[in-house]
């Protein structure tokens, strides 16, 4: 009866040679394999004691920025979570109070911004589409965590510290913000 996939092989009985049954060429062929290896460059380093230098493009963890007196510059416009291509963006609005001045630096501010990290996929297009130089990927890198909730980032992790501010003078020119 003949198979409906046409896939069918004919096994030859094939009498193996003295060399072979001792399997001696193939184990001579591993250890040159192995031998080829040991004076190869290596290609991985031993992270963390060796850290690679990232490219200035390299886009890692989001922040928000803060301007130079320390207000928030995220205007809640929405053109980043409009960009995103994998829709890991959300965010609510509300209007500056007063006597707000000094936190927000114009009349509409997110009250809620996150960011769900399994979903981003780095490609930037929200700091591209941002107006204001709100967000920026910076060089730091995303940590690892157990849970998934972890990795829905608010406010309390991208908006960046008065005291501790985040250098993205490395990363490209927008032609936004001044050279």
């Amino acid at each position: 009866m003949e198979s409906l996939s046409n896939r069918k092989k004919v096994v030859s009985n094939k009498k193996m040679t003295f060399m072979e049954k001792m399997y001696f060429p193939a184990i001579l062929g591993g250890m040159w394999i192995t031998l080829k290896h040991v004076f190869k460059k290596h290609n991985t380093v031993k992270y963390p004691e060796v850290k690679r230098e990232f490219a200035p493009v390299y886009r890692g963890q989001h922040v928000l920025k803060r301007d130079e007196e320390g207000r928030e510059n995220c205007t809640a416009c929405g053109l980043c979570a409009v960009a995103c291509p994998a829709e890991a963006i959300t965010m609510t609005s509300e209007e500056r109070k007063k006597g707000e001045e000094h936190l927000y630096r114009e009349e509409k501010y997110a009250t809620t911004y996150e960011i769900n990290m399994l979903r981003c996929i780095f490609c930037g297009l929200c700091e591209e589409a941002c107006p204001k130089e709100a967000i920026f990927l910076t060089d730091r890198i995303v940590p690892t965590y157990f849970e998934r909730n972890d990795f829905i980032y608010g406010k309390d992790k991208l908006v960046e510290p008065v005291d501790q501010r985040v250098d993205i003078s490395k990363r490209q020119l927008t032609g936004k913000r001044p050279a």
